[in-house]
């Protein structure tokens, strides 16, 4: 099975040359099956939301950099006390006919029943490290959609303003932890004692 992508259209194709989905044609109309199949074959970024999927613009090195840093520090403290941490391309269920896919996701337990192969149907925690060509996305957008999906706590790293937004889910909204800058430690409401350099992180390698 192939992908071809021809921008703004994606089409999923089979090894015979049948089209199974066409961006050109489907859009509004994408099934959850159609996008998950899509997913399995391509190596981009795609998200689903009501019908339609957004292709995500390729990470720098930049934001690598940061996401390689973040997933350390996460791994290195949730690992031995039996939690998990993974890194995108890896599919978040928000709930029927919505899936995202975070920078990185956490759970406490490496064996909670949510974890599933294909996608996840939860996280204790999602990590978003901000893109400069549509900074909403994960500021505005995401904020909403993670806390939709009852996402106990939203990491927003922004290298634009060089901040660390840490939000905390209560009832259906997201409230302010802390937003913090260079100098500052910042620090998790879900993981005890867990906090990161916010000057580490703007100047990982």
């Amino acid at each position: 099975m192939n992908i071809t992508t021809h921008t703004p259209t994606l089409r999923l194709v089979t090894s015979d040359g049948e089209t199974i989905a066409d961006s050109s044609t489907l859009e509004g109309l994408w099934t959850e099956e159609q996008y998950l199949r899509l997913t399995d074959y391509s190596n981009r970024l795609i998200e689903f939301t009501e019908g339609f999927i957004e292709v995500l613009p390729m990470p720098t090195t930049r934001h690598q950099a940061i996401s390689k840093f973040l997933f350390f520090m996460l791994s290195a403290f949730l690992d031995p006390r039996g939690g998990t941490v993974f890194y995108s391309p890896l599919r978040l269920r928000i709930r029927e006919g919505k899936f995202r896919e975070p920078d990185l996701m956490a759970a406490r337990d490496a064996s909670d029943p949510r974890l599933q192969n294909a996608y996840w149907l939860g996280a204790d925690l999602v990590m978003e490290i901000v893109s400069e060509d549509d900074p909403e996305r994960d500021t505005v957008t995401k904020r909403a959609d993670y806390a939709e999906g009852g996402v106990p706590e939203y990491w927003i790293v922004n290298p634009i303003d060089e901040t660390i937004t840490v939000l905390r889910l209560e009832g259906e909204q997201y409230a302010e932890h802390g937003v913090f800058g260079r100098g500052d430690r910042a620090t998790s409401t879900l993981l005890d004692a867990f906090g990161v350099n916010v000057t580490e992180v703007l100047e990982a390698h």
